[in-house]
């Protein structure tokens, strides 16, 4: 039986060709994923409230294969509506389902707060206004938003072909211009690659690494009472 340990129900946008790709490749002996997606094409601030309308939906299907963990994997569309959002989401998924739920916005500052994180500096795919949204929400959080820069994408398939040097560099260019003077990178979008960088930037900047795959994996696997530690995705994971 495929997933014995435990099974993760992952919701993401219809247009997400990363997410399901990064999870399955660093997944624990013994957890399995399955997966339910959302309508989405561009990432734009309407189009995201729109989709978490087919939230519930994903989740009642997901429920059926007795999935121990439902996680919402979208950064901006959980963090759209600004602060509460996020958990917001995760409460609908709950009560739609019973099974516990996480969703990416809450599982990074779940993160942050594990790391110690109060000053970060934002690497993300997207245009300004969606940054500016997820600015305001971190700083409503309580956390110090040194810089956040954006590639300026709006259709998500767009973000889905960046390969991993493109956040490599991203997140290493905006480490530099903050002159190091942050508690932690983060790189934002379970669209945008990252799984192969988290690593090499931690050791080349020597501050932790949050992205929000990253993020939503470690909060996922927490959640269902499995151990983090034999993953290589930084010191999230440790």
């Amino acid at each position: 039986m495929y997933g014995w340990r435990a099974r993760i129900g992952l919701i993401i946008p219809s247009s997400n060709t990363t997410n399901e790709s990064e999870f399955a490749g660093m997944l624990p002996s013994g957890v399995s994923l399955h997966t339910s997606r959302m309508y989405l094409t561009d990432n734009q601030a309407d189009e995201l409230e729109k989709m978490a309308d087919d939230a519930e939906r994903c989740a009642k299907l997901l429920a059926t294969a007795d999935v121990d963990v439902l996680a919402y994997g979208c950064t901006t569309g959980s963090l759209v509506k600004g602060p509460g959002y996020d958990e917001e989401i995760e409460q609908r998924l709950e009560e739609s389902t019973g099974i516990v739920s996480v969703a990416t916005a809450a599982s990074v500052k779940r993160a942050f707060d594990e790391l110690g994180v109060g000053r970060v500096a934002i690497a993300t795919p997207y245009e300004q206004e969606l940054d500016e949204r997820e600015r305001r929400f971190l700083e409503d959080g309580g956390y110090d938003v040194a810089e956040i820069r954006g590639l300026g994408i709006r259709q998500n398939t767009e973000v889905g072909a960046e390969p991993p040097m493109t956040s490599y560099r991203q997140a290493y260019d905006l480490f530099r211009s903050a002159d190091g003077e942050v508690d932690a990178i983060f790189i934002s979008c379970t669209n945008y690659r990252t799984f192969e960088t988290i690593p090499l930037l931690e050791q080349d900047t020597g501050v932790p690494v949050v992205t929000s795959n990253q993020a939503t994996l470690w909060d996922a696997l927490r959640r269902a009472n499995v151990s983090t530690t034999s993953l290589n995705l930084g010191r999230l994971f440790e």
